[in-house]
């Protein structure tokens, strides 16, 4: 009796009881699991009114522009809709999109919830214009330049899109998320798991492009410049990518321009977006200033300073409100070059221009976490059950989205962040797109193995998304790879979102190859993921001795080689046999033989937007994140270098003859100026 109980409360809240692991198959889910879950939701699943309806109105109410809302009310109830702008409008088709509130009285009590009208379709209009768009896929940290101070950053981005635009005819580049870090070292070096996803990380930032830098005393600018040529030196070599050396030069330079007389013109622009973004900004600045002296995890810090809203916190912001302004400074700085790495993009002819990623949690207690209170759930961290590539499962790290939570506040948190990613973009990546309908939560302690599915209402998580890029007339690609429901792709497909497809995954039952013709049109295509090899290293199932080493392997090493031999073999074969490739060709000895004729095989697919990674055009061997390690593998801290394990930067990227020769003919059909074509 007491285990129906659970399954009922847990059906109540979205809680998964069973899940269709990767083979297929039905696995059961532990009670204790179950149950922690729903505990750290907020819900006792022993209270005898757990599984009892909650009210007469869901927690949010989603419509589909033009369309009959499908709330069922009774017979007595009145229901009317508060606009955006103050209007009250009848519950009825033909309701303006955009969030409102809807009001509804039944027998004398009133009740309200939040009502979001969105469009039923996403149609960007670089897809519209564009048979097909390809472009350039880069982890821009690791793409640095003779003047970056040892980590790329945004002038870096800026300069790679012009190049791939003007010399290749690529429409876009998609980049890494470029979320907000911690304010004092260490940093945390996956982009993946941000402090924020509301704002940017400085670590971005193009000293040197701060105006304020060209206002500076010849004796101060050498004092700058004193702090970047060591990074810069070491920016010239094959060595790992150090954050935190970086912050710590960028940041003292950065406190230095802060202190510069700003000309009107610019104090105006500042004082135009901080009253732009207001609170949030503050909130985030005030994190950051606190995070300074107590860390960067708000869990830890003094009682009174946990709750965002709390009067300590705000006598604490006024007492340190220099550093406050420094942090919601550096934000400004940091929108200013994100927008001018767009219009880079723009100008140098892309159709759609940056693509940034978002990623798919926080950390638990960073800035986002502090911010959004109780719409994100502490005890529980997103992760990935076991799956071909990750046999032990995977922990991202960050505390998901509380479904009901994040609803009765109208979506709200979530659209603010897809509104900066979007601000100064032409699209965005979803990482992890499953995680608008479900998302696997591993109770804090436990393996990665040892969750659950947590279920959101997608009509409201994909509703907000495709009203955010609508409004922006961005193009979404939703990460959709692993162990994804089918019914899942369809809807997201319906609603103009477009997936990803990574060759290496496109097989059948059998293991062989689809043939280009059997792949979807409405998916990103590529090669591989930053989660997978490059393709050289692939050939060479290098990726299987590491994994090895690393302890990562489900079953012996010998059987693991094999397999991914085989694999390799396999897809070989058809690229022989589409006149891809020639017979003769080593995929071992020459993999940009193989990376041209997987490019070319990409072309053959009825793919509406294909990415090419900037790593196998460059023919770089090293993976930038191995799943399921922390520090066991330098994750994230891998410099962007050639088949020869020579660093390659943006400056040879633009003038070596040698290097954009051979990144010619590794694109193949794709670039070579013929993108746009495509």
């Amino acid at each position: 009796m007491r285990d129906v109980q659970l399954a009922r409360v847990a059906e109540q809240y979205g809680v998964a009881t069973s899940y269709e692991d990767w083979r297929g198959r039905r696995v059961p889910v532990g009670p204790d699991t179950i149950r922690h879950v729903l505990r750290a939701l907020g819900v006792d699943p022993e209270a005898p009114d757990a599984a009892a309806p909650r009210g007469l109105l869901p927690p949010a109410v989603v419509v589909r522009e033009g369309k009959a809302p499908d709330l069922v009310l009774p017979g007595s109830a009145r229901g009317v809709v508060e606009t955006a702008d103050g209007s009250l409008l009848p519950f009825d088709p033909g309701l303006p999109l955009g969030s409102h509130v809807l009001r509804v009285t039944d027998g004398g009590v009133e009740h309200d919830a939040p009502l979001l009208v969105v469009p039923d379709r996403l149609d960007p209009g670089a897809l519209r214009d564009h048979p097909r768009l390809w472009g350039v896929m880069a982890q821009i940290y690791s793409v640095r330049s003779r003047a970056s101070w040892g980590t790329g950053d945004l002038r870096d981005l800026a300069e790679l899109a012009d190049w791939s635009a003007r010399d290749l005819g690529a429409d876009f580049t998609l980049v890494n998320p470029v979320h907000a870090t911690e304010p004092l070292p260490p940093v945390e070096p996956s982009p993946y798991l941000p402090v924020s996803r509301r704002y940017a990380s400085p670590l971005y930032i193009r000293v040197e492009d701060v105006p304020e830098y060209a206002r500076l005393d010849p004796a101060r600018r050498e004092g700058v410049q004193r702090l970047a040529r060591p990074l810069r030196e070491r920016g010239r070599t094959a060595d790992l990518l150090d954050r935190d050396e970086v912050w710590k030069a960028k940041r003292t330079a950065l406190e230095v321009l802060f202190e510069v007389p700003r000309a009107p013109g610019r104090e105006a622009a500042l004082r135009a977006y901080l009253e732009r973004e207001g609170r949030p900004l503050v909130e985030f600045a005030t994190w950051s200033a606190l995070a300074e002296e107590y860390g960067s995890d708000y869990r830890a810090w003094p009682g009174d300073l946990r709750d965002a809203g709390s009067r300590a916190v705000g006598a604490e912001a006024l007492r340190r409100w220099p550093a406050v302004e420094f942090h919601r400074w550096l934000q400004w700085v940091l929108d200013e070059q994100l927008a001018q790495a767009q219009a880079t993009a723009r100008a140098g002819g892309m159709g759609v221009g940056i693509v940034h990623d978002l990623a798919i949690g926080v950390q638990a207690g960073g800035a986002d976490a502090w911010m959004y209170g109780d719409a994100l759930v502490p005890g529980l961290r997103v992760g990935a059950p076991p799956d071909e590539f990750n046999r032990l499962g995977q922990d991202r790290g960050g505390p998901p989205w509380n479904p009901v939570r994040l609803a009765e506040r109208g979506y709200g948190p979530f659209r603010q962040i897809l509104d900066q990613a979007l601000r100064h973009a032409g699209g965005v990546r979803m990482d992890h797109v499953m995680g608008m309908f479900r998302l696997w939560c591993v109770p804090e302690g436990a393996s990665a193995d040892q969750g659950t599915y947590l279920r959101f209402d997608h009509e409201g998580m994909v509703g907000t998304l495709v009203l955010a890029a609508h409004l922006a007339d961005a193009v979404v690609v939703g990460e959709d790879l692993g162990t994804v429901e089918p019914w899942v792709r369809d809807h997201l497909a319906d609603r103009g979102v477009l997936g990803t497809s990574v060759l290496w995954s496109e097989q059948d039952g059998d293991g062989e190859p689809r043939r280009p013709g059997d792949w979807r049109a409405d998916c990103l295509a590529t090669v591989a993921t930053h989660d997978l090899p490059p393709v050289a290293s692939f050939l060479s199932a290098e990726h299987v001795e590491l994994r090895d080493r690393l302890g990562l392997l489900g079953r012996p090493v010998e059987e693991e080689r094999a397999g991914a031999e085989a694999r390799v073999e396999r897809w070989r074969r058809l690229l022989v046999d589409l006149g891809l490739l020639d017979e003769d060709v080593d995929p071992v000895a020459d993999p940009a033989a193989v990376v041209a004729a997987m490019h070319a095989y990409l072309v053959a697919t009825p793919a509406r937007m294909i990415g090419v990674a900037l790593t196998d055009v460059v023919g770089e061997r090293r993976m930038q994140n191995q799943p399921g390690t922390t520090t066991e593998y330098p994750n994230w801290r891998i410099p962007l270098t050639s088949a020869e394990g020579e660093p390659v930067l943006v400056d040879e990227l633009l003038a070596d003859p040698r290097m954009v020769a051979r990144i010619r003919r590794t694109l193949g059909p794709v670039g070579g100026g013929h993108g746009r074509a495509l």
